[in-house]
């Protein structure tokens, strides 16, 4: 791997763990509804006119019901699932869960697409749901009771943001195949905003968004949603997507880095071991760790 394409890779998990500083920043001022309108609206329209010139226009008409359903599954509502989030935890703890994606994304490979789990990846989905159990044991133990249910409902946003990350990503691989990437990201936006821009202006906040809050949700749709989509796509074309992906370990770390420096956000040892223990489960589930057993087992019986 150059040298350059490391320098890439890092860049790519530093922005995206910077989405969740800037949901953190915006949201509140936003509300998840608005916040996420404006982010997809903004994310398709600098995304578009990228498609137009690659001349990708006709892909996006032909598959229009498979990137549909990835503009709602990949965009959409995990949008508001993870702005509804940041109205209560940090963006450090929102950055952790969002680790789970390739959790999600083997076991429902393995329930809806029939793929075979080794007895390693069983092992490692059962590792990171318990970091994941961990963690939020963790966060909910000192809180008064209501600030544990409004932390527990946060949590579990996050989580079934992930999960539909996961639905997206077996969806993408078996049906969208033959797509070219930026014309899913193009087409998902643009999907996005013309579900979300109708709750965004029905719940659009009394009091105007400060220009810090305006400056985080387009950096949220500049840098997170369109930069970083390109810098990875390019990534995968060169190095290939399991590669590529290793650029998703990274997140977590610099979710919680940025929520420390720019947020004065903490960060305990339970944390940092919660991380651990997930993204070992990670490593485990998507074969990057050493399978301890080369024998499967057959979750469902493969599709052809």
């Amino acid at each position: 791997m150059r040298r350059g394409d490391v320098g890439q890779l890092v860049s790519v998990a530093a922005i995206w763990g910077a989405s969740y500083l800037f949901i953190r920043v915006g949201a509140p001022e936003f509300g998840a509804a608005a916040m996420g309108g404006v982010r997809a609206v903004a994310a398709a329209a600098l995304l578009l006119p990228l498609l137009l010139w690659r001349g990708q226009l006709a892909t996006l008409r032909r598959h229009w019901r498979g990137i549909g359903f990835v503009g709602v599954t990949n965009a959409a509502l995990p949008f508001l699932l993870f702005n509804f989030a940041a109205l209560t935890i940090p963006a450090g703890l929102s950055s952790i869960l969002s680790a789970t994606t390739p959790l999600f994304a083997a076991l429902i490979g393995a329930i809806w697409l029939g793929e075979r789990l080794t007895i390693g990846r069983m092992a490692g989905l059962a590792l990171g749901f318990g970091g994941v159990v961990l963690l939020v044991a963790g966060k909910l133990h000192f809180l008064p009771q209501q600030d544990m249910l409004r932390t527990a409902l946060a949590s579990l946003a996050c989580l079934m943001a992930t999960l539909l990350y996961g639905i997206s990503g077996n969806f993408s691989r078996r049906y969208l195949s033959d797509a070219p990437p930026l014309a899913v990201a193009a087409g998902s936006q643009l999907v996005a905003a013309i579900l979300l821009i109708g709750p965004a202006l029905l719940l659009w906040p009394a009091a105007p968004p400060s220009m810090q809050a305006w400056g985080a949700v387009l950096a949220l749709a500049a840098l997170c949603t369109t930069f970083a989509y390109v810098l990875f796509f390019g990534l995968i074309a060169r190095l290939g997507a399991s590669r590529a992906m290793s650029a998703l370990f990274l997140i977590p770390a610099f979710g919680v880095l940025w929520g420390c420096v720019f947020l004065g956000e903490s960060f305990s040892l339970q944390m940092g071991l919660s991380c651990l223990v997930i993204l070992a489960g990670c490593a485990l589930t998507t074969g990057l760790l050493p399978e301890p057993s080369r024998w499967t087992v057959p979750f469902m019986t493969k599709r052809a």
